[in-house]
């Protein structure tokens, strides 16, 4: 499976931007498909995951702005980033997992249970 996000830039703050991710080579509805971020020296964390059946979870930092949406049958998910904030700059990373989880298994912010990866994309946020 290939993930392929695109729509990363250069944004003011309070701005907004949206990300998407195509997935393909799949022969099945990917369980989950989530978004991550990383910044230097520090460690990747959720920003948000959906399942197929269109239950999200948001970190913390980004709910009530951040919003995102899946179309099971054209593989894609998107990331509607909202009244960003500086602090939102880093590289954000679409991801899927194949087989149901948990909402804690979902949940784990690292990423770890996600089977796959795309490329990664740079937000930046200027103030």
């Amino acid at each position: 499976v290939q993930l392929q996000a695109s729509g990363g830039g250069l944004v003011q703050a309070g701005g907004s931007l949206t990300l998407s991710c195509a997935a393909s080579g799949n022969r099945f509805v990917l369980a989950a498909m989530g978004w991550y971020r990383q910044t230097p020296g520090k460690q990747r964390e959720l920003v948000a995951v959906i399942t197929s059946g269109g239950t999200t979870r948001y970190a913390d930092s980004v709910k009530g702005r951040f919003s995102s949406s899946r179309d099971n049958a054209k593989n894609t998910v998107d990331l509607q980033m909202n009244s960003l904030k500086p602090e939102d700059t880093a590289v954000y990373y679409c991801a899927a997992r194949r087989l149901a989880a948990t909402a804690l298994t979902l949940a784990e912010g690292t990423g770890r249970n996600m089977d796959y990866w795309g490329k990664g994309t740079q937000v930046t946020v200027s103030s």
